[in-house]
Parts: C-alpha cells; structure tokens; sequence
C-alpha cells in the first residue's frame, strides 16, 4: 500500500528588529549621500574659483579684493522696484552681477560709477551677457528725470532699493570707507565674493572681470 502524501507544513519567521548598529550604518550613509550631492551642486562654483585663483600663471594676482569666505545673499533682504514693488532675491541668482551702492540723489561720485558699471559690461566683449548692472539704493530719495532715463536706456541697470542697515549685513566696504565707495561682484550663486577699491582702475577691473567670466564659462550660461 502506497504511503500516504504528507501535508505541507508552514513556518513563519518574524523579521529581525534593526540594531542600534544597523540604524547608525543608515544614518551616517543618508548623510554621506547628502553632502556626495551638495558637492556636486557646488563643484563648478569651487572649480571655476580654483581655476582663477590656483591654476594661474606665476606673477599673476587679481586687482580686486577677494572675499574669503564669500557672503551669501541674504533671502531676508527687503527689495523693491522703483514702483515699490517687492522683488524677490532669488531673481538675483543665475548671473554674474556687478553691483552699485548709492542713495536716489545720486551725486558726481555716484553718476561716475554708474557710467563706469556701463562701460565696463561692455568692455568685457563677448562675455557681457553673462554680467548684469544691479544699481542699489539705500534711502527713499526720489531719482531725477534725467537719471531714470539714462537707467532705461539702450544698456539698462536693474534698480532696487533696500534698507541700507540690511545691505550693511552683507556687503561690506574696506577700512575707512563707506558702503557707497566700492563696485562689488556677485556670482551666480548669489555669493558675494570680490570688490574693488574706490576709484578703481578700469583696465584693472576689466582684467579681473574677464578673468572671472572665462573661469566660469564651462557651468555658467549666459542669460537670467
């Protein structure tokens, strides 16, 4: 007689419970992971940066002040249009920006560098679509007829007003200076990271301007 089929038994096993161990080995690799990735975000930035300062012929030094460490845009800034309309800083971002500090007045020294601003985008040549004018104003003084229209011109300057105790937070001048003395680049990440003195040599500031832009040009695109 043949033997009968014995019947399929089941076995349940309860999962293993994760260690201490376990969940530091996950823990410290989430927060590898993360910082892999706010690397790459922010390797072109050092690259290009490197590229500038490091890899450069013997002898060659830049004109203007390099900030170290640069100084983040901050997002609590209070922008406004020249119709009081709130601006965003993130607007700011995407583009190199050469940066003027003065009040609505706008006097001699003022209109000085505002034409300077103008003139050296332009001598930047074919790299100029990658530097905007950004014109920051400290106070509510109204501008006169005649400023706005060489502001809306053919060659534009983006014009913003902010609390001048807030612009003080992030953008500094040298010893013995005054806010309003200086031209100061910001790049796209919306670091400020070089400015330059007060009456400043154009030639010179052209030079480091080129510089920067050529250094950046293999992760920075034209345009905003």
């Amino acid at each position: 007689m043949a033997a009968q089929d014995e019947p399929l038994g089941l076995t349940v096993h309860t999962m293993p419970t994760p260690g201490p161990q376990d969940l530091r080995r996950r823990t410290v690799s989430g927060r590898i992971k993360m910082l892999l990735v706010l690397l790459a975000c922010a390797a072109p930035v050092l690259a290009s940066y490197f590229t500038y300062y490091v890899i450069r012929p013997e002898g060659r030094s830049n004109y203007g002040t390099l900030v170290q460490p640069s100084r983040t845009m901050p997002a609590s800034l209070t922008l406004r249009n020249l119709d009081g309309q709130p601006v965003e800083t993130s607007s700011l971002r995407n583009q190199w920006l050469l940066v003027v500090v003065g009040t609505g007045a706008c006097d001699e020294a003022c209109m000085q560098r505002l034409y300077m601003q103008r003139q050296l985008r332009q001598m930047v040549g074919k790299e100029r679509d990658r530097l905007d004018k950004v014109w920051l104003i400290v106070d509510e003084a109204p501008l006169p007829a005649e400023l706005k229209a060489y502001l809306t011109g053919p060659e534009p300057v983006q014009v913003l007003r902010v609390p001048q105790a807030q612009l003080a937070g992030w953008l500094q001048p040298e010893s013995g200076k005054s806010l309003q003395d200086h031209l100061y680049v910001v790049d796209p990440m919306g670091e400020w990271m070089m400015r330059f003195p007060s009456q400043p040599d154009p030639a010179k500031v052209k030079r480091d301007l080129v510089r920067l832009l050529r250094a950046s040009s293999f992760w920075d695109p034209a345009g905003r």
